[in-house]
């Protein structure tokens, strides 16, 4: 079975925050008469880190610091439709592979945000299989296991049946390969978190930077000797 992440792997994520951007861009011009969030957020974005974008945003516009005000941001950012589309790359390996084996979702993040990012990109079909970590609550985001056995026994695969695509080495895959899963890694040019370094025993098997490497990867999932020795482009 293949199974997939959702955030930088199908899609691009940065696409999300400047979505959620200017949807509360609007709300806050609608209900508030703030002007201007949407170009101090993404200002701020784009210089990283991604900490407290709200907070700096409001405050270099003149907003007094308020967290009710923030919460209801945050809201709005979470529970808007986003304008986000596939990378080109995972549209062509949803139908390539979809049509020859089953595949599966598996995501962190909050529910309401998730779900709307799913029904956004009109995938929920493709999927035998999809779990949102956050169902089963926050302690059991990646890295936990939960997750991971939570699919297998939706799916009825066997654990070594399972490939899992995704991006972020920090809670990715230590999971997935402690449960004899095959991981592969997605590092994407503009991804982000394409600089960041797995830690010790917190690596992808295999790491690509294209979806359409995958037809050469998967074949040596099965073979334990492959293991942490491809890297394909």
């Amino acid at each position: 079975m293949l199974v997939f992440d959702l955030d930088d792997t199908l899609y691009p994520e940065r696409e999300y925050a400047l979505s959620g951007f200017s949807a509360v861009d609007r709300w806050l011009q609608s209900e508030h008469g703030v002007v201007g969030f949407e170009n101090k957020a993404v200002s701020i974005f784009h210089a990283g880190p991604h900490g407290r974008i709200f907070d700096v945003a409001l405050s270099e516009l003149g907003v007094a610091e308020d967290s009710a005000l923030i919460s209801q941001m945050v809201d709005i950012f979470r529970g808007h439709v986003p304008s986000i589309t596939l990378h080109p790359d995972a549209r062509w390996a949803l139908d390539h592979f979809g049509s020859r084996m089953d595949l599966g979702l598996l995501t962190d993040g909050f529910l309401q945000a998730q779900r709307q990012k799913v029904a956004a990109l009109k995938i929920a079909h493709l999927f035998s299989t999809m779990v949102y970590s956050d169902e089963m609550g926050r302690e059991h985001w990646k890295p936990s296991e939960t997750p991971y056995r939570t699919l297998m026994r939706q799916s009825g695969h066997s654990d070594s049946n399972h490939v899992y695509v995704s991006d972020n080495p920090a809670k990715d895959f230590i999971g997935a390969r402690r449960l004899g899963w095959f991981t592969i890694r997605i590092r994407r040019p503009q991804g982000v978190y394409a600089d960041l370094e797995a830690k010790d025993g917190y690596d992808a098997d295999a790491e690509i930077s294209t979806l359409r490497a995958l037809e050469a990867v998967i074949p040596a999932a099965n073979t334990q000797s492959f293991r942490g020795q491809w890297s394909c482009s």
